[in-house]
């Protein structure tokens, strides 16, 4: 049975969740609860704009000059004994971590939150070989029991409620019910224990690479990230490219905006440094890292010159926390790693425009997903250019014939007047097949009812008010 398309399971989807009023309100407390916490966090910053500014100036420098600082992260990780390699697809990236997996006789797999692992489809894969992997992040490993992705870039699960987690522990891990949050997390922890011990392989991603000095940043708040890079004998990093800054004291200004901006936090609980793999005078850590820089289209966004900006995302999930299509379908419904504004101007460069132009039309271009961006990413003109692109790729067939009449239409006055007329003559007869299948407007009527039509065109108006 073939998967469905994504328009029509995003349509699918999109309508069942917002119907779904209980969904909707625990989304909606949670994204309160963020705007409350997020503002004091903004206001310490002794210019929150100005350090938006500067952000995006840094990031700009990264993404305009990526192939020297590339280089640099390389060569000075290579130095210390990391073992870079380059990935062009998603295809090329499964190949070279499976290869290394089979050259360690490795077995089992403890990651981290890497969302570049969901763009490849990792956990798929290598549990068909079967190879043993579990998420470490809590949110991450309940929605792995789930049999779903990600929810959101920073909040995983942050559409269930605890009866549910609750349900769902009892009938995975075999424990008793219970609706206690504290409780619930030690019951992941004494599980998560035992497979940090037993793999063979910890698997991470990275906020951030430092090409001044050849390290990776993690940020996280529950510790699982260390856990999987400390005890594992082997560490494989998969990091998209875009994640580059040049210069170690950039992150000053990064970590705490994308804690500010992801969660409200002053600085999240912990932030981790990797330089490379246990050096003789260390006692933990693996004795082997490899770092997989991960293309996969990013430079085919980079090539774009109108929205290659998109890059500079970190990541911190701020534009879907405030977009009001996110707040009502939820991050499922978008059926793609990435979710929210950023997901809808990236994911058409990376996955391809006509399957995934829908995205960018699910969208009230109210701007607030640009207004809050850290990096001032300017999302919601680039929606509306993914939109021009996608109609200017395929302009056949019926919608590029409809365009085409319509454009005709509202350039030649004659019609147009005409055709204003008309629809005066049959907006009676539309009232009463509104929302039938008889309705050509049936999309937007079976939910709403078209404004009512002024008794007279504004040209009459005129005419009659000057007589």
């Amino acid at each position: 049975m073939s998967s469905p398309l994504p328009l029509s399971q995003f349509k699918r989807d999109a309508t069942r969740l917002s119907a779904d009023l209980t969904h909707r309100e625990r989304l909606q407390t949670a994204m309160g609860k963020y705007q409350a916490s997020r503002q004091p966090q903004q206001a310490a910053f002794h210019d929150w704009q100005q350090a938006r500014q500067v952000a995006a100036e840094t990031k700009w420098d990264a993404l305009n000059h990526l192939d020297v600082y590339l280089k640099e992260f390389e060569k000075n990780a290579t130095a210390r004994g990391t073992r870079v390699h380059w990935a062009s697809n998603s295809e090329q990236a499964r190949e070279i971590i499976v290869d290394l997996l089979k050259k360690h006789g490795a077995k089992s797999v403890i990651k981290s939150k890497v969302m570049t692992s969901e763009e490849i489809h990792l956990n798929a894969l290598l549990e068909k070989l079967g190879y043993s992997v579990v998420e470490s992040d809590l949110g991450e490993y309940i929605q792995q029991l789930r049999g779903e992705g990600p929810y959101h870039f920073v909040f995983p699960c942050m559409h269930l409620s605890r009866a549910e987690i609750s349900d769902l522990f009892t009938e995975h891990l075999g424990t008793a019910t219970t609706h206690d949050p504290e409780e619930l997390t030690m019951i992941a922890r004494r599980v998560l224990r035992e497979k940090y011990i037993t793999a063979d392989v910890g698997f991470t991603g990275a906020n951030f690479i430092v090409a001044e000095t050849g390290m990776i940043s993690i940020t996280e708040n529950e510790g699982n990230a260390r856990l999987t890079a400390a005890l594992p004998r082997v560490m494989i990093s998969l990091v998209g490219i875009e994640k580059v800054v040049p210069r170690l004291a950039d992150l000053a200004l990064f970590l705490p905006m994308l804690a500010t901006a992801g969660t409200g936090q002053p600085l999240t609980c912990y932030n981790s440094m990797y330089g490379g793999p246990r050096q003789p005078d260390e006692c933990d850590g693996p004795e082997e890292w490899h770092v997989i820089l991960l293309d996969n289209h990013r430079t085919r966004l980079l090539a774009d010159p109108e929205q290659r900006d998109a890059l500079h995302c970190i990541r911190c999930g701020a534009c879907l926390n405030v977009c009001p299509i996110f707040k009502n379908i939820g991050g499922h419904s978008y059926g793609t790693t990435y979710q929210g504004p950023i997901g809808a101007v990236i994911t058409p460069h990376l996955r391809g425009v006509q399957d995934w132009k829908h995205l960018s039309s699910a969208s009230s271009l109210c701007g607030a997903c640009t207004e809050t961006c850290p990096v001032k990413i300017d999302l919601h003109h680039h929606l509306l250019q993914q939109r021009r692109n996608a109609v200017a790729q395929k302009r056949g067939g019926l919608e590029g014939l409809l365009w085409k009449a319509f454009a005709f239409c509202m350039n030649q006055p004659v019609i147009y007047r005409t055709m204003t007329k008309m629809g005066r003559w049959t907006r009676p007869l539309h009232r009463w097949i509104q929302g039938s299948w008889l309705d050509p407007a049936r999309a937007w009527t079976r939910t709403r009812e078209l404004p009512p039509l002024p008794a007279e065109t504004f040209k009459d108006f005129w005419r009659n008010r000057k007589g």
